[in-house]
């Protein structure tokens, strides 16, 4: 009789504490009492000294509920409270202040334990803290915790919440964690069940449609016929969502892409030089990247946050320098012998990769991702993550600087001159080799800045570049040799294109899928999407 007054009593004060009803001197009970008086509480007087502690309103109440749970609080022989330590680097904590307590002796502690229905009451107590708590984000992540775990004992306390909610997306997720509840609960009536259907219909996603396939064993047939149709319409629209998911990883790929092949598209279509040693100027701005943040973590650390920003310029004037040096000591020797231009930037290329990992090893290196570029987010059902979408803002902002260059600059004036007609722009006073120089430059100096992307995604080591430079070829031929506007549509459809094939064909046998592809395009269209008018016709 005593055990079943105790569960009522701590049933009513939860209900109580939850809905906020509790009586303000109740409330302010002070938490270090109660905490030292779980240590010669039995299972029911736990039960009840729980949900006093939930209503302290302390800001440890939270911990000491969750450590409870967890089964890692314990007494000294002191009688003092302490929280087990997370790791072996850290120390025990003081179970009502936080602080750690140095120099505990783990073989004279004595654990607080919970059985299993203390822990269920527990985790309602739990769950009505952080549903509660003032903090949006603490409560958003309650609520999605909720609907995971969607267990029958939180019931009570998802009502509560729900009623106090104002942010619409977190009321929405508590709904639909009481959909759950109540779809799984047997003694519930067919028309809940019913209702709790079309709330999960709504939410549309995985989890949603395996509630709704384990619901089609219900005895009630409508229930069951309801629960099918949901999740056959959730599958459906799940396959839509797919498809856009593939379509945004396309579009972020073709992002890569088109920094990869956008300074050769500069240096192909001006010049008409295959340069095999490209990819290795993307290995350069991506080495620099790394260099910038070394220096910054050991001369100024705060600037961390900014590395990325700081090694963009750096990592073009390095491969910019290193473009110009190989057009001025080898490429120029090498003008209208296409195969020796080939063969002497393909042994440049191993030289390169031999050099740096000379230097810096053959180990891969660490690039810090910046906070700003870190997580994610979902539109829709589909996951964006920042440093994907950050790449593909950076993509689209280097090509239309680049534009805008080659349009608006005397310097883009001659390298448009001399891609159309060399002959006569050199007549007409055009230094046609010092463009070409600085023309080399400034498509090594762009895959450099490709580099600090790639830094991001991919791993910084000697063979990076040799990962794209097939790619940066692909695209420039697909999308017209010289011309911005085809290298992007290129990427893009190329992007696409691997993306949309991966699911049903596989990486391997899409990307051949899409070599072929281009082999018959370039058999019907030689010159690609977008042909210039120049260098190409005159030869």
């Amino acid at each position: 009789m005593s055990d079943l007054k105790t569960a009522f009593r701590t049933f009513a004060l939860a209900a109580l504490l939850t809905l906020g009803l509790v009586p303000r001197s109740f409330a302010a009970e002070p938490l270090a009492p109660l905490v030292g008086q779980l240590v010669e509480a039995d299972y029911g007087q736990k039960s009840e000294i729980a949900a006093r502690i939930a209503a302290s309103g302390s800001p440890r109440a939270a911990a000491v509920l969750q450590a409870l749970i967890d089964g890692t609080l314990n007494a000294t022989a002191q009688k003092r409270v302490v929280i087990d330590p997370v790791d072996s680097a850290h120390a025990y904590t003081d179970a009502v202040t936080g602080q750690a307590v140095p120099g505990v002796d783990a073989a004279s502690l004595d654990r607080i334990t919970a059985n299993n229905s203390l822990r269920r009451q527990l985790r309602g107590l739990a769950a009505g803290l952080s549903l509660m708590s003032p903090d949006e984000a603490v409560r958003r992540r309650a609520a999605a915790a909720a609907f995971t775990a969607h267990d029958a004992d939180m019931l009570d306390g998802i009502n509560a919440a729900i009623a106090r909610e104002k942010i619409s997306g977190i009321r929405a997720t508590l709904e639909q964690t009481r959909a759950a509840i109540l779809l799984q609960g047997p003694g519930n009536g067919e028309q809940q069940k019913l209702d709790a259907i079309s709330v999960l219909q709504a939410r549309g996603d995985q989890e949603a449609m395996s509630l709704l396939l384990a619901a089609v064993s219900d005895p009630s047939p409508q229930v069951a016929a309801a629960a099918r149709a949901g999740a056959d319409r959730i599958k459906v629209s799940l396959s839509y969502w797919e498809a856009a998911q593939n379509v945004y990883y396309g579009i972020s790929l073709g992002s890569v892409l088109l920094l990869a092949a956008i300074g050769l598209a500069i240096t192909f279509g001006v010049m008409g030089v295959i340069n095999m040693a490209h990819g290795e100027m993307i290995m350069l701005g991506a080495y620099t990247t790394y260099v910038v943040q070394q220096v910054i973590a050991s001369l100024a650390p705060g600037l961390m946050e900014a590395s990325l920003l700081i090694a963009i310029p750096c990592a073009f004037l390095v491969a910019a320098a290193m473009g110009v040096a190989i057009e001025r000591g080898i490429i120029r020797f090498l003008y209208g012998r296409p195969l020796e231009t080939l063969l002497a930037t393909w042994g440049l290329s191993l030289i390169l990769q031999q050099a740096v990992r000379s230097i810096f090893g053959p180990t891969n290196k660490a690039v810090i991702t910046p906070d700003w570029m870190s997580g994610s987010f979902d539109f829709g059902h589909i996951a964006i993550t920042y440093s994907r979408l950050s790449i593909i803002i950076f993509a689209a902002v280097v090509l239309a600087a680049l534009m805008l260059f080659l349009k608006r600059t005397h310097f883009g004036l001659e390298m448009r001159a001399v891609t159309q007609n060399r002959k006569m722009a050199a007549a007409m006073g055009v230094r046609t080799n010092w463009v070409d120089a600085f023309t080399f430059g400034l498509g090594s100096g762009v895959a450099g800045i490709a580099g600090v992307a790639l830094s991001q995604i991919d791993n910084v080591s000697p063979n990076l570049g040799q990962t794209y430079i097939i790619d940066s070829f692909m695209v420039v031929v697909f999308g017209g040799v010289g011309n911005l506007w085809g290298t992007l549509v290129g990427a893009g459809v190329l992007g696409i294109a691997n993306k949309l094939l991966e699911p049903y064909a596989g990486a391997v046998i899409g990307k051949i899928l899409v070599l072929v592809f281009i082999i018959l395009f370039i058999q019907r269209r030689p010159r690609g999407l977008f042909a210039l008018k120049g260098r190409s016709v005159e030869t």
